[in-house]
């Protein structure tokens, strides 16, 4: 019945510096915006992964998210983008998991984001049958 992630929606309290860092450092283009409720809106874009991102000046209403995990292909072109960009990456650098390489970054709204780069360019969990 589900097949994936549609999109993650964001508040967020700078709207225009948020969607320039999501345009700038990982390469999403915006492709559906407006204003609703008199604040701005848009959907952004990278290959399938979608976001929505909404200006709102309360941080978070209800609930918590922990972090929005964006599946990375070419770990060098994420590098030279981070390091260009001087985004700052948690734990001291690329965090290694068992089959994938993650950088943990915050964007200008502070959601924290896990770019993820899986050995092989392919999502695997061993012994488990499953195999994305």
């Amino acid at each position: 019945m589900i097949s994936s992630l549609d999109h993650l929606n964001l508040s967020i309290p700078n709207f225009h510096a948020t969607v320039l860092w999501y345009k700038q450092v990982l390469g999403f283009e915006e492709v559906e915006g407006g204003i609703q409720d008199g604040q701005p809106w848009t959907i952004l874009r990278a290959g399938d992964a979608l976001l929505c991102l909404y200006e709102a000046q309360e941080s978070r209403e209800k609930g918590a998210m922990n972090h929005i995990g964006l599946r990375i292909t070419d770990r060098a072109a994420l590098e030279a983008s981070l390091a260009e960009h001087q985004v700052s990456v948690d734990y001291g650098g690329a965090y290694e998991h068992p089959h994938s390489t993650a950088f943990y970054v915050s964007d200008p709204a502070g959601n924290t984001l896990e770019l993820a780069v899986w050995d092989h360019d392919q999502i695997q969990f061993p012994g488990s049958g499953v195999k994305a």
